[in-house]
């Protein structure tokens, strides 16, 4: 014991107290928590091996300084901030199944609200193992077992170290390079990254390359367009003459499913559908629905997906599009082609703040000209969830806003409830959860009925007040609901063997609903074409007899001859109806079997297909980093100017217009007499009041607006309905 508090009283002790530590629960963290693929003698070596070189080199940097405090508190606040990056990536591993980038970090101010609580959710008492040891440093200097020492590091020991770290870091790296080839250059999955060289040494990399790719973007120009343009000309799929402009004139209304997997469609627990109504969506013949329609999310996850439906461009390798170019990023978006092209006036209903995911800003870059955030809805405890407005509620009170919007229009619903951690208050959860040991995989069938339910309820109104014969309604998951480190929890519920669920398996899980709901439709049904998040725009647009030819657009119509059926993931792996191709593996889709010695034939289409995909993705992201369509307008197209729109007084705005057209409204309070719709919505969501003196304060409420509208300039009328 006298040993130790003699070793613990040197700056080499405690420098090497913490170098273990750190390493301890680094490699705990990796064999715990991190599903990073590792097998044989050889990968749990590098596993266990690779913390020590970063370590060295970071925890190193603090033996150069003289001075006893600074030394000791450099050293400390480097630990420090090890452990918070270490169990911040537990955090965010738990729920994404992947790593933190630069990106994710300082894009954290836009996605920060709502999620303590689910950070809260997300963790397990092993996470005691990362920061108990901070507990035990502070009594080690309370009790004076580990004590300032004032004689300093010599400089020749101290460049011998970070020399030794140096040499380490290239060791390692010629270990994976050995065991992953072109690893730094490929950088296709993130886990590899990590597995082999370490977190530390992946962030270190992510912020080199995120640095790189903001001095790409400040030196682009023009002639970089070029490939991008004819790689999407060549890609184009003229569309189907007996489909295009079906839909023409017709509001738009998307329903964005958060969370939302494709199995729960016609799936039953203990008997019971969880999903009862878009099941009969689903099969209705006055639907297009899609059994292999896949969601492409990267990090971005929710936000990618809006990227994806609403531009036909892939959101970024790191982070999020919105989040990190988003604010100055040029679209050319369908609000605006709709408005431009059609006429279309166009919303986003949202029950959480305009800040999350940077929307109050990307959306005006959109051409958004509405965005109903939480700030328009009543946001008592009691109507939240921890993402914002419970979906009945959210669907219920934005016909306030809805009816008085001019027509046509393109309205998008974002529903919340459905969203990890799938919390619910027992007053609306009228569904038996499922029996694991997973609550958030047990009440994900929960909040998904509740979802269905406030869908139903908003088909309801739709029909009742006379939008439904005049509207087409997009529907379609945004990503997954269950990750990758929770599927194996899942698959007895999906019958299957947690034993033998493998990549494959993680896979089709991709799958999310895609429907296309056309009121007066007789030919719709179940499509069984592959597609995915990229394919929706220019499907849309040629519904609506709007060419999307002119337009960049990295996806083509589902409908077309032409689709390309080949489904790009953001990690570079792809799906075909045929085959499966997961990180260098093939699957056959009908068995689910690995093709381990493939033909020649088969060799060369899938590599063809890679090599397309990988393409595809790189001028994608060439696009976006270089912002490049700041360098493209199409024929006919009006570049958004995102100052002329301003989300603060937005119902004020659409009153004025309203006012001002008069007769030549087009809104369903115009056609409905000047009298609101809202006693045509029934809900059983027991925050909803229905009594007649409610309505009478909800009349009082539109006079009360009416009048403030009044004020407004016409010149600011004038400039809001652009």
């Amino acid at each position: 014991m006298q040993k130790i508090k003699t070793k613990l009283s040197t700056r080499w002790g405690f420098f090497e107290l913490l170098v273990f530590l750190f390493w301890l629960k680094t490699v705990a963290v990796y064999l715990i928590d991190f599903r990073l693929g590792v097998s044989g003698l050889v990968g749990y070596a590098t596993l266990l091996f690779n913390p020590l070189a970063t370590t060295l080199l970071l925890f190193g940097a603090a033996l150069y300084i003289k001075r006893t405090v600074p030394a000791y508190l450099t050293l400390i606040i480097i630990y420090l901030a090890n452990t918070a990056l270490l169990l911040f990536n537990v955090i965010y591993y738990r729920e994404f199944t992947d790593f933190m980038t630069f990106n994710v970090i300082f894009g954290y101010s836009s996605v920060s609200e709502g999620l303590s609580t689910s950070s809260v959710a997300l963790l397990k008492p092993q996470d005691i193992v990362i920061v108990a040891d901070l507990v035990l440093l502070i009594l080690g200097f309370i009790t004076k077992i580990i004590r300032f020492d004032p004689q300093p590091i010599p400089k020749k020991q101290a460049i011998a170290l970070t020399s030794f770290s140096i040499f380490l870091i290239f060791f390692n790296l010629t270990i994976a390079e050995a065991q992953r080839p072109q690893l730094l250059t490929r950088t296709f999955d993130r886990s590899y990254l990590v597995k082999y060289l370490g977190l530390d040494a992946f962030t270190f990399y992510d912020g080199v390359k995120t640095a790189k790719n903001s001095q790409v973007r400040s030196e682009a120009s023009s002639t970089d367009l070029n490939q991008v343009l004819a790689f999407t000309r060549k890609h184009y799929a003229k569309p189907d003459s007996s489909l295009f402009g079906i839909a023409k004139g017709k509001n738009v209304i998307v329903i964005h499913l958060e969370s939302f997997e494709q199995f729960l469609i016609n799936y039953k627990l203990n008997g019971q559908e969880v999903t009862p109504f878009l099941n009969s969506l689903y099969h209705s013949k006055s639907t297009y629905s899609f059994s292999n329609f896949f969601n492409q999310v990267g990090q971005g996850k929710t936000s990618d997906a809006e990227n994806m439906l609403e531009n036909s461009v892939y959101g970024l390798p790191q982070g999020s599009l919105f989040s990190a170019l988003g604010t100055d990023n040029t679209f050319q978006a369908a609000p605006a082609i709709l408005n431009q092209r059609a006429g279309y006036s166009s919303a986003v209903f949202h029950g959480n703040k305009g800040s999350f995911w940077n929307r109050d800003n990307v959306y005006k870059n959109f051409g958004y000209q509405y965005f109903f955030d939480s700030s328009y809805f009543n946001t008592s405890a009691n109507n939240l969830t921890e993402y914002g407005v419970k979906d009945k509620l959210l669907f219920h009170d934005s016909i306030k806003y809805l009816e008085h919007l001019q027509q046509p229009f393109y309205v998008k619903y974002i529903t919340v409830t459905n969203h990890f951690p799938y919390d619910l208050d027992k007053k609306n959860s009228t569904f038996t959860a499922a029996n694991t040991d997973d609550d958030s995989v047990n009440n994900y069938f929960v909040t998904a009925h509740y979802l269905d339910q406030a869908i139903k309820e908003f088909f309801t109104y739709l029909k009742k007040s006379g939008l439904y014969d005049n509207s087409i309604i997009v529907i379609y998951g945004d990503h997954y609901g269950i990750s990758d480190s929770r599927n194996l929890k899942l698959a007895t519920l999906l019958g299957k063997s947690a034993a033998t669920w493998n990549d494959f398996d993680n896979m089709q899980m991709q799958r999310v609903p895609f429907m296309i709901h056309i009121p007066g439709l007789k030919s719709g049904g179940v499509q069984t074409t592959y597609g995915g998040e990229i394919d929706v725009l220019p499907t849309l647009l040629h519904l609506l007899g709007i060419s999307s030819k002119r337009y960049i657009q990295f996806g083509t119509d589902l409908f077309s001859k032409n689709h390309d059926q080949t489904v790009a993931f953001r990690n570079g792996n792809f799906i075909t109806p045929n085959y499966s191709y997961v990180d260098g593996d093939i699957y056959q889709n009908k068995t689910g079997e690995q093709i381990t010695h493939p033909s020649a034939k088969l060799s060369a289409k899938i590599k063809k297909n890679s090599q397309k995909v990988n393409k595809e993705l790189s001028l994608s992201d060439s696009l976006n980093n270089k912002n490049l369509l700041r360098y493209y307008v199409p024929k006919g197209f009006k570049p958004v100017d995102p100052k002329n729109y301003n989300y603060k007084d937005d119902f004020g705005q659409v009153l004025q217009i309203e006012k001002m057209l008069k007769q030549k409204s087009t809104s369903l309070w115009s056609k409905n007499g000047d009298h609101s719709t809202i006693s045509d919505y029934t809900s059983d969501a027991p925050e909803i009041k229905t009594t007649d003196n409610n309505e009478k304060n909800l009349e009082s409420a539109y006079s009360s607006v009416d009048q403030a509208a009044s004020s407004l300039s016409s010149s600011q009328a004038a400039q809001s309905s652009k």
